[in-house]
């Protein structure tokens, strides 16, 4: 049994780290958000949706070289500090924490709005905070605890887009009651039906409903046989990619005609009305619920076991390393959680404008985040081949021409979003003063108080 480390316990199982794994690219976007991409793209939304999942496919398996050869509880950010420097390490972990306590805070005003159709009497905010504290309890109890909740929250995203995958298919092909072959709709109007610009606007946008794939190689340091749940993670995430969102969307534009697919509600839940499955919209918001919820669990948990992995170096406050009798890092949790109240709150005192920065001066930290693990792969693949000669169990294609191209993928996303809307280019702004800023306070104060490594 592997050691957890600096008093984490090892409790995740490797049925608990899979599911991570498999529900990890699975979030509440790809059942609402992918209406609306379809529209902005047409069928070639698929292309959209393969591109950008190709992109992140290369960075899992980059990060996964670098994982699979010395695990840590800070995955890419101790990868960084390492192959690149203080500066990266403390960007990255930095940025990565500030991306998920947002995430939380969206997550739990999402979550709270589908409550609120159900029950109109209360106020939204009331469920926002009801979900905030149930998940932050659960956080508290136990990394085990955490894991059990992920699992059977996961499970329901997973099962639910198998029988929508299976059901489908037997749509299209005329084999459903009532059904006839409608395959061909995926070419009405043209596959390219908006211009081929409109396939890198896709890109763009579902580049961030991949975000979270990543999460694993920061579980997996809590499991008990953390390089086999990340080889087993980053090896299959292809088949995840191609399964889960090319093929469900896909699917959807050959259930129905791609003009007809609704883009403000859940086209999921229009596919399965056509199917003629009772109350599905109802079964759908459901499972747009537990997806919610399972990116808020999963958001607390990667804020906190980052900010507890900031601290080893210094980054953080000394008492953010405070663990509890089951090793829980209680502090680093309250205190990740303590921001995510504030941006709840924020969401109904201030939603455009406090809100709106929170929210939006995160979205391009994904693909900051994805630059330096790219640029840390790069770095470090000579030293690891030299201390482990012919032993890395897990190899970048292509290394280092396929490496590059992803970095360079990466550039041209993120130059990209100059170009094809007001929210991209405002996310990348506000972004970039993120970043700017923790580059600035790293200068300002961690450099000058003493050398780091």
């Amino acid at each position: 049994m592997a050691d957890a480390p600096e008093g984490l316990r090892p409790t995740l199982h490797q049925r608990h780290v899979r599911m991570i794994a498999l529900g990890g690219i699975i979030g509440a976007s790809l059942f609402i958000g992918s209406g609306a991409v379809i529209h902005t793209v047409g069928p070639a939304a698929v292309l959209s949706y393969a591109i950008g999942g190709l992109l992140v496919v290369l960075v899992m398996r980059m990060l996964g070289e670098m994982a699979t050869a010395a695990p840590a509880l800070g995955s890419f950010m101790e990868y960084a500090r390492d192959a690149l420097g203080g500066w990266a390490g403390f960007t990255i972990g930095w940025l990565y924490w500030y991306f998920w306590v947002g995430v939380v805070a969206f997550e739990a005003v999402a979550g709270a709005k589908i409550l609120q159709g159900w029950f109109p009497g209360v106020p939204q905010w009331v469920f926002s905070l009801a979900l905030m504290l149930l998940l932050t309890g659960t956080n508290l109890a136990s990394a085990r605890s955490f894991g059990e909740t992920e699992f059977w929250l996961a499970s329901v995203k997973v099962a639910t887009i198998v029988v929508f995958l299976v059901l489908g298919a037997l749509f299209v092909l005329g084999l459903w009651p009532g059904a006839r072959f409608s395959v061909g709709n995926i070419g009405l109007d043209g596959f390219v039906a908006n211009g081929g610009f409109s396939v890198v606007h896709g890109v763009v946008i579902v580049i961030f409903s991949y975000f979270g794939a990543e999460i694993v190689t920061i579980a997996a340091a809590e499991s008990r046989e953390p390089e086999t749940a990340v080889r087993k993670a980053t090896s299959t995430i292809v088949w995840r990619v191609i399964v889960f969102y090319v093929g469900s969307v896909a699917l959807l534009v050959m259930i129905t005609p791609w003009r007809e697919i609704p883009s403000e509600t859940s086209p999921f839940a229009a596919a399965f009305g056509r199917f003629g499955i009772p109350a599905a919209e109802t079964i759908v918001s459901v499972v747009v619920l537990t997806a919610a919820l399972s990116v808020l669990n999963s958001g607390l948990y990667t804020a906190s076991r980052m900010l507890f992995a900031l601290r080893r170096h210094g980054w953080a406050p000394r008492w953010i390393s405070d663990t509890s009798k089951r090793g829980v890092p209680w502090k680093a949790i309250l205190v990740s959680t303590s921001v995510g109240y504030v941006a709840v709150v924020m969401s109904y005192v201030s939603p455009d404008r406090i809100f709106y920065f929170i929210i939006n001066s995160a979205g391009a930290v994904a693909l900051f985040v994805y630059a330096i693990i790219a640029g840390s792969q790069l770095r470090s693949r000579r030293r690891l081949e030299a201390e482990q000669p012919g032993q890395l169990k897990l190899r970048m294609w292509g290394y280092p021409w396929l490496s590059w191209l992803t970095l360079a993928l990466i550039l041209a996303v993120l130059a990209s979003m100059l170009f094809v809307d007001a929210t991209a280019r405002a996310q990348l702004y506000l972004s970039v003063i993120s970043l700017a800023v923790i580059l600035g306070v790293y200068t300002l104060f961690v450099r000058r108080r003493a050398p780091v490594p």
